[in-house]
């Protein structure tokens, strides 16, 4: 073993820094080359000039099985483990072992692995029990930049980080380097080279996040119906770590567009101007950096030509006026919507990507708190709950520039919360957009919810806003305030109408399935009545080359030159399109799991939403919740239609078939809660008396259902 070690040692010339105690408190037959484990796990290594890399450093699982020589008639140890922690074995079961135990909790960095080695490099202090000793193997990873020898995954993955913050990204060994093309990515035509830890979020390093692709189409389709609007526009990606999303907007938008691509970080800076450069766009550098000779020729603008600026985020928003702002920070985005609602152009737009979902989603309730204000629990709605969190910050700090908004999109996903608004200058939409911001009443027995009335007269019992009659049945306090949140709209028929065409044009799959059931879901209909034609809108114009429907009267088709009469037109016709569409979808939704009755088998959400419908009120699926229902019914009648038509699990004394209610109940008639639970519980007397059985569900407990 020991000349293992020393042969190690030579070849990979290892120059250790071993402290004065440690050198006494050494045995005097130890050998030089045993460095001793320092406090911090880390051995210091000074290997400024090129060597070999260790064998645990390896690109794929492959050139791992190499060093092992697998062959199938052969006993082959294991290369990274010594002899008496894994003997030698056949193939099929050595794979396993390195695949398992080595490959799948390595460290990853530039196409690099580090896997886990047990190898005798790194001696650990030998423990004596009674008068044996024990020496332990210390398991640990070889750093790939300074050779070092670390013990936990954790610890390597800080210390490579280190390195990376530090600009010390060569690896200090004689091979052939990575090629950049293995970190290339294509997404819309646009191919963009990413860092080489693109994969972990740190807010240092630029981050690319593969699973926000349907987010950066969703900001693209917006853009271009801006852009069908008023042409070119001035957008902003104020945060652009690689600059896809400024690219995409550059390279299908053309003339329409004036892309300006913002980081405060330098590495992601030279990143986005590589990329720039990959995809045949001029850089024009902002004028308050030094000429590095990439500025365009002249000073001319082109449609090929990005501006890329490094600076705050908040600063480049004050300096400058655009017509589009998008918000995608690490982590919750209320500290740049004041300078964003404060330069933005009338009519423009303004998007923002949330990814604090641990507050949002109510996991971190103090810290919503702390950023929005507002006070959320976790219920049924929690993503809807987070969608109007984000708006009504929003609505805030647009109200404290003067200015009012018009909610045009919001979308909460698994991964992240899209809100993309319209911005309304003057004072008087900014009040009617605060006026819009009020407090919700939630019952926590039953999950029934209603916005608090306008005015500040304070009520002797607000439980009396509540549908429900859980108060009067229940003890204690049974409903919360939660708030200040968004009591407006959350989508724009219109507006959606148009990005799904607009998805249609540029082939964005992935949105366009979503869109469609936004659309549903802003006109609260099923997917199976969803047409591409909004009614009225039957004429067909053709802009940037993309076809838009719009009206005989649409502000589209007769843009006027100055800026004045267009912004009127565009105004008088979004007058118009609120007049039209006055009747806004119902705030909410219900969880058809949620308020499921134990015992009984509850039907096909489709034909549920069918009775629903056949009932009179107003239904669509929704896109935060899968088995979401976005209707107008109460909870009280929205369970009575449930348990109708739901069948018993088990088939005993009831004969098969839907629950019947009783007769003096109608389904289409809006029954309050406590009627409805005295006309049932009459009935269930009624039967008690008669002795036939039936199955009645009491709404002072949701999820409970009383046999007789």
């Amino acid at each position: 073993d020991g000349l293992v070690i020393s042969e190690n040692a030579k070849s990979h010339n290892i120059d250790v820094k071993i402290p004065k105690s440690e050198l006494e408190a050494e045995d005097k037959g130890a050998e030089e080359e045993h460095p001793r484990e320092s406090d911090s796990n880390i051995l210091d290594v000074s290997s400024d000039y090129p060597r070999d890399k260790h064998i645990s450093i390896q690109r794929h699982l492959a050139d791992l099985e190499k060093l092992a020589d697998l062959r199938e008639d052969q006993r082959k140890p294991c290369p990274l483990c010594p002899e008496e922690k894994f003997k030698a074995c056949y193939s099929h079961k050595l794979h396993r072992h390195l695949q398992n135990l080595h490959w799948k909790v390595s460290v990853e960095f530039e196409g690099y692995r580090m896997c886990i080695c047990h190898l005798p490099c790194r001696p650990v202090k030998p423990n004596v029990v009674g008068d044996q000793t024990l020496s332990k193997m210390g398991a640990h990873y070889h750093c790939i930049i300074c050779s070092a020898t670390i013990a936990r995954r954790t610890d390597m993955i800080g210390h490579i980080n280190r390195h990376v913050n530090k600009g010390e990204t060569e690896p200090r060994f004689i091979t052939v380097r990575a090629p950049k093309s293995s970190y290339r990515v294509v997404e819309s035509a646009t191919d963009v080279q990413v860092l080489p830890n693109h994969s972990t979020p740190q807010k240092t390093d630029s981050y690319f996040n593969p699973k926000m692709k349907l987010n950066r189409q969703l900001i693209f389709c917006a853009l271009a119906v801006l852009a069908g609007e008023r042409k070119p526009i001035e957008c902003l990606d104020a945060f652009g770590a690689t600059g896809i999303m400024g690219l995409q907007w550059a390279k299908h938008l053309r003339s329409s567009v004036k892309v300006t691509i913002n980081d405060c970080n330098e590495n992601s800076v030279t990143m986005i101007k590589e990329n720039c450069h990959l995809n045949k766009m001029k850089v024009k550098l902002n004028i308050r950096e030094e000429d590095n000779g990439e500025t365009v020729g002249n000073g001319e603008e082109n449609s090929d030509t990005i501006e890329v600026t490094k600076m705050d985020a908040n600063v480049v928003m004050h300096l400058r006026s655009f017509d589009f702002i998008h918000l995608d920070p690490f982590g919750t985005s209320v500290n740049y919507l004041d300078s964003a609602f404060r330069n933005v152009r009338n009519l423009g737009i303004v998007s923002l990507t949330s990814t604090d979902i641990s507050s949002l989603y109510a996991k971190a309730q103090h810290v919503a708190l702390r950023h929005y204000g507002c006070n959320i629990v976790r219920t049924e709605y929690y993503k809807e709950l987070a969608a109007r969190t984000v708006i009504a910050a929003a609505t805030r700090a647009a109200a404290r520039c003067n200015k009012g908004i018009e909610v045009l999109l919001a979308v909460a996903l698994e991964h992240f919360v899209l809100v993309v608004v319209r911005v309304l200058r003057g004072p008087t939409p900014a009040d009617d957009s605060a006026k819009k911001v009020r407090y919700l009443i939630h019952c926590q027995w039953c999950e029934e919810r209603v916005f608090q009335k306008e005015g500040n007269m304070v009520e002797e019992n607000p439980y009396q806003q509540l549908p429900c009659d859980c108060h009067g049945s229940m003890p204690g306090k049974t409903a919360v305030l939660l708030g200040p949140l968004w009591s407006g709209a959350l989508f724009n028929t219109g507006f959606l109408r148009r990005m799904l065409l607009e998805a249609v044009q540029y082939g964005l799959d992935e949105a366009q399935p979503l869109l469609k059931t936004l659309i549903c879901e802003a006109e609260c209909t099923t997917l199976k009545h969803f047409s591409t034609h909004s009614p009225g809108d039957e004429n067909k114009q053709e802009e940037c080359g993309v076809y838009i429907r719009t009206s005989n009267t649409s502000a589209e088709s007769y843009i006027v030159p100055g800026k004045r009469k267009s912004e009127e037109v565009l105004r008088s016709a979004a007058k118009r399109q609120r007049a039209e569409h006055s009747a806004e979808h119902p705030p909410f939704y219900y969880n058809v799991h949620r308020h499921s009755i134990k015992g009984m088998n509850m039907p096909k959400l489709n034909k549920f939403l069918n009775y629903l419908s056949e009932a009179g009120y107003r239904i669509s699926r929704t896109h935060f919740d899968p088995m979401g229902v976005r209707t107008n019914a109460p909870l009280a009648q929205f369970k009575t239609i449930l348990m109708k038509y739901s069948t018993p699990t088990y088939v005993g004394a009831q004969a098969e078939g839907p629950v019947h209610l009783p007769g003096e109940i109608q389904v289409g008639e809006e029954v309050p809660a406590a009627a409805a639970v005295k006309v049932e519980e009459a009935e269930l007397a009624e039967d008690a008396k008669s002795g036939v059985t039936a199955a009645m569900f009491t709404e002072s407990y949701p999820t409970h259902c009383a046999a007789e």
